[in-house]
């Protein structure tokens, strides 16, 4: 029991963030004012390939309310290069990043020069009187031809445009059997090539960053995910002492993995303070963002499924072009290697082969996109299963239930080495053909076949899983990743009974505030409404890791949970001496210590005061009960669930309607419905996005054509259906909490399930597969190459 009338945890709080966010009373980084501040403007290339032959800055120099311009010449000897976390191989190949381009351009979009000014008006005016010169060199832009022999290159000096070339063998890891044997001795073979369409964070806020030097450390705010690791990075990039830097992410807009990054902009806007002596702030437009911040996604799969004519399965072999774009990022090249591990998803492969090249293109650099690799990898595999079902001409179901991990079957280690915890894929299966009336709308879907209807009706499935709760430092470290997976989190009990709660994990949207609330309101028995949630300023919580893969919870709520451990145990010590009693007769419930088969307790709160006052503790017991703690994850965590997605094409446009979806997902414990249920639905409209409207395009010039919300189509929630969710709850045994990852879901389950329905509806008419985004004309065309009338 909590202080309150019922337990916190598994309660549908609103969140606390929410009063100041949505009227507007919020910290975002925009909104910082310091005295004597200069606004920063960047000058990008036009062209995707480009020599820089000059630079004349003199006119914009001259320009009234100018403070300052610099060119990549003049920041050479203190930019360092933008750095990559995520050496996937020994060999792998990664050109400089400067954060302003030198000598050489390698997409379009890529800053060439900042100007500094006492306005945002005229830092941007003074753009236009800075005059480039450029020589343009042959672009690289198509994956396969990049990759051709003789192809030309993106950094002739690497020699190559593959950066690195990744390759997992379950014959050789000793996890399964020879895939080459399992395709020879196939009975059916399924194979196709999807593409992966290049995609846009676009999370609300742009980015923004403010640099103050003039105090005693360079102080920053940046709309990022990341402050621990920004702080970390900018230090080593810019020969700046670590502990003279203060990073803070204040109110965060959305990131998606988007602003899971160091950033040229960051870099530049540190110089110019130091530079300059003075504060500076930079924030992007809209069409900025799309064209330089990273993009996401952007591969080409080429697969091969092996099965019996039962169904079962026998072999995976997956081949895959990753675009990394024109540099490494911060975890560009580790991106697709995420999905290495999760193409079997939940099924049980025998013989599995994945290889990744990692190729270097004319393109804005890519890097994590919610989810990360595993969208990607669970959309290749549920549409192979589709596939396998079409071939065999078994219900999808029925062929994945063939084949799936069965519930008793836990904990399963999978043909990729990864161990399965905990799941039960029939319970969330069958709860969701429930609320989705499965047979019903099969019966609906041949009774329009048959009366040849134009508008067919098509269902579509996603059983899926991920591995999510980034993840333990050991297996991190075994991937070559530069960083490790714990998360750190202090408990400040004060005299009043207040708790201040610290927290490693950034909040980008995601509720921290509420959910670590609650989680410690039960555990101390303190009220909810007595529990502060401090995050996002590297000077507040000294250490974390930050948020990013689905491990806020899981991973960050732990380290709360940790430290809460340690404050009870503190006082304990202390409340035994109170009552003059042995602290193994003592028992905590409800934020009081009682003596056993007594009436005689104090609260918490009370041994906070006398804790403070230190008027009488215990010998050799320092007056606090403040603790902090850090936790490494012994292994993922796997959540699941089963989405099932019925939609109308009218076949004479092609026009694509979603009557019904319905998901059902596992994602173990829940701390608070009602953000979890957030989380889905933002992950479902990100996911149906991918499979029906997002596509950044670059034409032939390498010039990003989708670089204003009229030509790259974000739904809005008139575009999106009315969602019915529900969960089924198989607890993650790997944490105290039971708890498994959310954030990520929705996008990883939808697109497939989508798209499945799209092909559903139409495959009788002679289509197969329909490229992403299946826009009404891609529809449409697909449709006359097959045949319909």
């Amino acid at each position: 029991m909590t202080a309150t009338a019922e337990p916190e945890v598994g309660r549908a709080r609103a969140r606390k963030e929410d009063a100041r966010l949505i009227t507007g009373r919020t910290r975002w980084t925009d909104n910082l004012t310091l005295p004597g501040l200069l606004h920063v403007a960047f000058l990008r290339s036009p062209s995707a390939h480009a020599r820089i032959t000059s630079i004349d800055t003199t006119a914009a120099k001259a320009r009234p309310g100018v403070i300052a311009v610099f060119t990549g010449a003049d920041l050479a000897d203190e930019q360092g290069s933008l750095p990559c976390a995520w050496p996937v191989t020994a060999e792998q190949k990664a050109p400089p990043a400067p954060s302003l381009a030198v000598d050489t351009v390698n997409f379009a979009g890529e800053a060439v020069a900042v100007v500094i000014a006492r306005s945002k008006a005229v830092a941007h005016d003074a753009l236009e009187l800075i005059d480039v010169d450029y020589d343009d060199l042959p672009l690289v832009l198509d994956l396969e031809s990049a990759v051709a022999d003789g192809a030309d290159l993106v950094h002739p000096d690497l020699g190559t445009n593959k950066s690195a070339v990744w390759i997992f063998d379950s014959a050789e890891a000793g996890t399964g059997s020879d895939v080459g044997a399992a395709i020879a001795d196939a009975e059916v073979l399924i194979e196709r090539t999807y593409r992966q369409q290049r995609l846009i964070p676009a999370f609300m806020e742009p980015r923004s960053v403010v640099v103050d030097p003039t105090g005693e450390q360079y102080t920053m705010w940046s709309s990022t995910q990341i402050p621990h690791i920004l702080r970390l990075m900018l230090a080593l990039t810019t020969d700046t002492p670590e502990h003279k830097l203060r990073v803070i992410a204040p109110d965060v807009g959305g990131g998606f993995g988007g602003k899971l990054q160091v950033t040229p902009e960051e870099v530049v806007c540190l110089l110019a303070a130091k530079r300059l002596g003075k504060p500076v702030k930079w924030t992007e437009s809209r069409s900025e963002s799309l064209l330089s911040a990273h993009h996401g996604r952007d591969q080409l799969q080429k697969l091969t499924l092996a099965a019996r004519r039962d169904g079962t399965v026998t072999g995976l072999k997956v081949e895959l072009l990753a675009d990394m774009g024109a540099y490494l990022r911060l975890v560009t090249s580790g991106v697709p290697i995420l999905g290495a591990f999760m193409y079997n998803a939940i099924y049980k492969f025998p013989a599995y082969h994945f290889a990744c090249t990692n190729v270097f293109t004319n393109k804005t650099p890519t890097d994590a996109y919610r989810g990360a690799g595993r969208p990607e990898a669970t959309f290749a595999i549920e549409r192979l299963m589709d596939e396998l079902a079409a071939e065999l001409d078994m219900d999808p179901l029925e062929v994945r239930e063939k084949n799936w991990i069965t519930h008793d079957e836990f904990p399963f280690t999978t043909v990729a080495g990864m161990t399965y915890d905990s799941g039960n894929y029939e319970a969330a299966t069958t709860r969701a053909k429930e609320l989705f009336d499965y047979d019903g709308l099969r019966a609906e879907q041949r009774e329009r076949r048959d009366r040849g209807d134009t508008v067919q009706l098509g269902i579509g499935i996603s059983t899926f899983t991920e591995m999510c709760g980034l993840a333990p430092s050991r297996v991190l470290g075994a991937l070559s990743y530069g960083a490790g997976g714990w998360e750190h989190a202090a408990i400040r009990m004060l005299p009043s009974g207040k708790v201040e709660v610290v927290t490693g994990s950034s909040a980008h949207g995601q509720g921290h505030e509420t959910a670590w609330s609650q989680i410690v309101a039960d555990q101390l028995g303190v009220p909810f409404d007595s529990v502060e949630v401090l995050h996002g300023d590297t000077q507040v919580a000294a250490k974390g890791m930050d948020t990013y893969g689905s491990r806020s919870l899981t991973v960050g709520a732990i380290a709360v949970l940790k430290a809460g451990e340690k404050v009870i145990a503190k006082a304990r010590r202390v409340a035994a001496h109170m009552m003059e009693c042995a602290e193994d007769d003592l028992e905590f419930a409800g934020g009081q210590f009682t003596v056993k088969g007594t009436d005689k307790s104090t609260g918490i709160g009370d041994i906070a005061l006398a804790v403070f006052a230190a008027h009488d503790l215990p010998e050799g017991i320092e007056p606090t009960l403040d603790s902090e703690a850090t936790f490494d994850p012994e292994n993922f965590s796997f959540p699941h669930g089963t989405h099932l997605c019925a939609t109308e094409v009218d076949t004479e446009t092609g026009m694509v309607k979603i009557r019904k979806y319905v998901c059902v997902d596992d994602v173990g414990k829940v701390i608070n419905p009602l953000i979890v249920d957030g989380q889905v639905h933002g992950g479902l409209a990100q996911g149906l996005a991918q499979a029906l409207y997002e596509e950044a395009i670059h034409d032939e010039s390498g010039t990003l054509t989708t670089g204003t919300f009229v030509d790259y189509l974000v739904p809005s929630a008139a575009d999106l259906p009315t969602f019915i969710t529900d969960r089924t709850e198989t607890p993650s045994t790997t944490n105290p909490l039971g708890a498994k990852g959310v954030g990520e879901a929705g996008t990883i389950a939808s697109t497939p399930a989508v798209v499945n329905a799209i092909i559903d509806a139409v495959r009788h008419l002679g289509v197969t597969d329909i490229p992403m985004p299946c826009t009404p004309m891609r529809v449409w065309s697909a449709l006359q190459a097959g045949g319909a009338r």
